[in-house]
């Protein structure tokens, strides 16, 4: 899709996306965990990884541009609307958990559309609260 667009990235998540990231978390994890992993996000540093990468890491498929959440994406990617960072707990390799995408899916992809080499703000956090 890149015809010289690049994504713009606010500085810092929305508000709205870390309870996002916590109902879905608390479908997986329970609500302990969510609650827990949603405080460390907020508190991580904003780190970069490339769209590619991030698809790669958690095993997810590459969403169509005509998902509705992509194409809203892209469509505010056009319009030089700055996209929210993407949250993510980080997989464990030794125990083959992929990495888990709680907030962003939709962005990671429609980011990937226009360029897969694209730097993507994230939060990281481990599952656990130990130590990266």
């Amino acid at each position: 899709m890149s015809n010289g667009e690049s994504v713009t990235w606010l500085e810092a998540p929305e508000e709205h996306d870390f309870p996002a990231a916590a109902a879905y978390l608390q479908l997986i994890a329970g609500d302990d965990v969510a609650s827990d992993i949603q405080q460390r996000l907020r508190a991580a540093p904003t780190i970069h990884q490339k769209a590619k990468d991030l698809l790669r890491a958690s095993g997810l498929p590459l969403l169509g541009q005509d998902n509705k959440h992509v194409a809203s994406d892209l469509h505010k990617i056009s319009h030089g609307e700055a996209l929210s960072p993407v949250l993510l707990v980080r997989g464990e390799i030794a125990r083959g958990l992929p990495l888990v995408i709680v907030d962003g899916y939709h962005r990671v992809c429609a980011s990937y559309y226009v360029d897969e080499n694209t730097d993507i703000p994230c939060r990281l956090v481990p599952l656990t609260g130990a130590p990266q």
